[in-house]
């Protein structure tokens, strides 16, 4: 199964803020999509960051509320880990795994077209061995 599938079930949309916008209105977005984490874009709608709730958690504890007058420009994680839809879930897991984070946008010829979260890749994943399962007792089951 690939990255491509897992879009294809969720869709395309992509919460996204330009670098200008500060924690609280983020915070916004986050609390009201019920989402862990928006791109940060520039004019052009070209990938700048990314930032999560996990970085705003950091901020609060390094700046205390000066950290809801920041902006996502100064917060964003720069060096964005990102997949193309013919990464496979084990790929994506496994990056997510080791890099410790939870989020990776989707890039298919330079232009971002989605972002798929650690929740999507499990879903996947289980969904990919229960159909793995249910082959093998079909297959046992009419080998008997």
């Amino acid at each position: 199964m690939t990255v491509a599938a897992i879009l294809k079930h969720k869709g395309h949309d992509i919460a996204s803020v330009n670098p200008d916008a500060t924690v609280g209105e983020l915070a916004g977005i986050l609390s009201n999509r019920r989402i862990g984490a928006v791109v940060v874009h520039d004019a052009a709608d070209q990938l700048m960051g990314i930032i999560s709730e996990r970085d705003i958690v950091h901020a609060l504890a390094a700046h205390g509320a000066r950290a809801l007058q920041m902006t996502a420009g100064q917060l964003m994680t720069r060096e964005v880990r990102t997949v193309t839809p013919r990464t496979t879930v084990t790929e994506a897991m496994t990056m997510m795994t080791e890099g410790r984070f939870r989020h990776l946008p989707v890039l298919e010829h330079g232009a971002l077209i989605g972002i798929v979260s650690i929740g999507d890749v499990v879903k996947a994943r289980i969904m990919q061995q229960e159909y793995e399962v249910d082959s093998l007792k079909a297959y046992v089951s009419g080998a008997a």
